[in-house]
């Protein structure tokens, strides 16, 4: 009987040899595929086309009309940029499928304190990436409707609020609720591109009549620092690309190729919507005024002064509102990285059912939230602080890339990396000192400090893996004599229940009551040590006497006491509470229990069980 050939075995991409067929996920429906994957993370990038190739024209507005001719040659210097950092990229996903981008790119090939930087300069990233995108968003709802300019802030809130709650949900619930505002955006844009190529000249003007004219007066020549900086300006529009690769195990199995398809996608549509709106620019000649973006000029350009216009102007808000998504897809995955590595609190790293860092989550809402208060929802406080960061992690990602190739021997790749490490490096420079008085000097203060914080925090987590001896072979364990306390104020059914579980735990129970001076508590004291010795439980009651009137103190310098007269005995403070049945009537408890759980945890080594009887 003839028999089916054995299936091949999948090769992974970048000649890394046969891999094994991937088990099936059991959370594959709290994935992302491609298409969401794009929707997810690919935000930030799609609505850069917004401001990208305006900041260039601005920029070359200084060296007037002539100085515009040369938007085009820039947006394709970018352009190429931006397919060096999608190939690069690309690299990035299938070395390094666990996500973390750059940050994981250093760790490996530049050191642990260039790894720091390159995390601190996404964190910071993808911080203002929120602020920054829920402001620009409601700037372009506040200029349609001017009435709620005064509101601004707490329609910023309220975005927000929106877009964590949704996260919350999970990053494919996020994205299949983005899909829609995604393909309608970058459609538009498609279609502007479209339809503006086959006109000789603008359809209307009505969108920029009457506003003053932004270019220079008195035109300066077109020289290469004028080129660069135009080019360091535009480069804002390479902002997100790098989210995808930060987020590699948001993606199905096999999550690096679903990852790798996103990116190329991401690449091909900002490409094209990039160079398309520069020739739409150079053909209809158009020149930046104050008050109205280029996008909406040449949307009038194109379609005329119509609905339709205002279809690309909604579409643009709503995308600029929410492209903040991006950041919720990529800093909680980059979060839980640092977790791992011991560089931000464990907790980060925890994931709720849905596949959902909900820590990362809520610590980015915020965050956020108080950047937006900070600037007062005014996008023009934030853009100054945006972007560098972004950059300072393509230079790294990409420097980090050329040793990756180098010890492969790849030197296509790495000379393909070293152009785009070297042309993000100067983008970073320059941004930087253009913006530095504008409020970029803020960035190259919080770098370091937040290097400095992941450095502390680290630190600690050292000191507290040093006491606990992980890593070694501890000592097996041995049966140590015990002594359980029982904190008593009543004679009652959990009083009983309470001791009957501490001689069930250990070899000597002892019951303590906290006594005050002042009469009426001398005499509930008298009364209960009458009560207890009609009682006779077999166990002892301790007065501990304290002239002030604590409860903590007394039981805690107690146990020191016993801790010193027995050192090898393991004491217990076995802490009996009653737990009514309704959330309400908890309201109504005396908190007794938890002030002395505090005491013993803060002040002394002894193990505490908080013992809770349902009522």
């Amino acid at each position: 009987m003839s028999t089916l050939p054995a299936p091949t075995a999948p090769t992974a991409e970048n000649g890394a040899g046969p891999t094994t067929a991937e088990p099936p996920d059991p959370d594959a429906r709290h994935r992302l595929t491609a298409v969401t994957g794009l929707a997810a993370l690919s935000l930030d990038a799609m609505a850069s086309v917004a401001y990208g190739p305006e900041a260039i024209v601005l920029v070359l507005a200084a060296a007037g009309a002539h100085g515009l001719g040369f938007t085009l040659p820039v947006t394709l210097a970018i352009a190429g940029l931006l397919a060096v950092l999608v190939a690069s990229y690309r690299q990035v996903v299938a070395a390094f499928p666990d996500g973390g981008g750059s940050y994981a790119v250093a760790r490996t090939y530049l050191g642990r304190r260039t790894s720091l930087v390159a995390a601190a300069s996404l964190v910071l990233d993808y911080v203002l990436n929120v602020a920054v995108a829920v402001t620009a968003g409601v700037a372009a709802l506040t200029s349609a409707f001017p009435g709620l300019y005064g509101d601004r802030l707490w329609i910023c809130l309220g975005v927000l609020a929106l877009i964590t709650a949704i996260n919350l949900r999970g990053i494919v619930d996020s994205a299949r609720a983005f899909i829609v505002p995604t393909a309608v955006f970058v459609g538009a844009i498609l279609v502007m591109i479209t339809v503006g190529l086959f006109r000789d000249a603008p359809v209307s003007t009505a969108a920029s009549a009457g506003h003053a004219s932004v270019l220079a007066d008195n035109a300066t020549s077109v020289g290469a620092l004028l080129l660069l900086k135009a080019f360091a300006s535009g480069c804002s529009a390479l902002t997100g690309v790098e989210a995808i690769a930060n987020a590699v195990p948001s993606f199905r199995a096999p999550a690096a190729r679903r990852a790798q398809r996103a990116e190329v996608a991401l690449g091909a549509l900002l490409g094209v919507m990039l160079i398309g709106l520069s020739v739409l620019i150079s053909r209809f000649g158009l020149q930046p005024v104050e008050g109205v973006t280029v996008l909406a000029q040449l949307a009038d350009a194109s379609f005329g002064h119509n609905a339709v216009f205002y279809v690309v102007q909604f579409a643009t808000m709503v995308l600029l509102a929410l492209s903040a998504n991006t950041s919720f897809g990529g800093l909680p995955v980059l979060l839980k990285l640092l977790a791992r590595d011991d560089y931000v609190p464990h907790v980060f790293g925890l994931k709720a059912d849905r596949q959902v860092h909900r820590h990362g989550v809520v610590w980015l809402a915020v965050v956020s939230a108080g950047l937006l208060v900070f600037s007062g929802g005014d996008t023009n406080t934030l853009v100054p602080l945006f972007a560098i960061g972004v950059f300072v992690g393509f230079t790294l990602a990409q420097t980090g890339m050329v040793l990756h190739g180098r010890a492969a021997r790849q030197w296509g790749k790495a000379l393909l990396n070293g152009v785009g490490a070297l042309l993000t490096g100067v983008a970073a420079v320059v941004v930087t000192a253009t913006k530095f008085h504008d409020g970029a000097w803020l960035i190259v203060i919080a770098l370091p400090l937040l290097v400095a914080l992941f450095e502390l925090v680290h630190r600690a987590y050292g000191r507290i893996a040093d006491r606990l001896g992980v890593g070694r072979i501890p000592e097996p364990p041995h049966r140590a004599r015990s002594l359980v306390l029982v904190p008593v104020s009543s004679l009652t059914l959990v009083t009983s229940k309470a001791l009957t579980a501490a001689v069930s735990l250990g070899d000597e129970v002892r019951a303590v009551t906290v006594c005050h001076p002042d009469p009426e508590d001398r005499a509930h004291a008298d009364a209960l040590a009458r009560d207890w010795a009609l009682w006779n439980p077999g166990v002892a009651l301790v007065r501990l006497p304290s002239e002030r009137r604590s409860l903590g103190r007394p039981i805690t310098a107690y146990v020191r006491h016993l801790a010193k007269a027995y050192p090898d005995t393991q004491i217990t403070v076995l802490i009996p509470e009653a737990e009514p049945e309704r959330l309400w009537q908890r309201l109504l408890q005396n908190q007794r229990g938890a002030v002395v759980a505090h005491a013993v945890r803060g002040d002394t080594d002894a193990v505490v069980c908080r013992l809770r009887f349902r009522c």
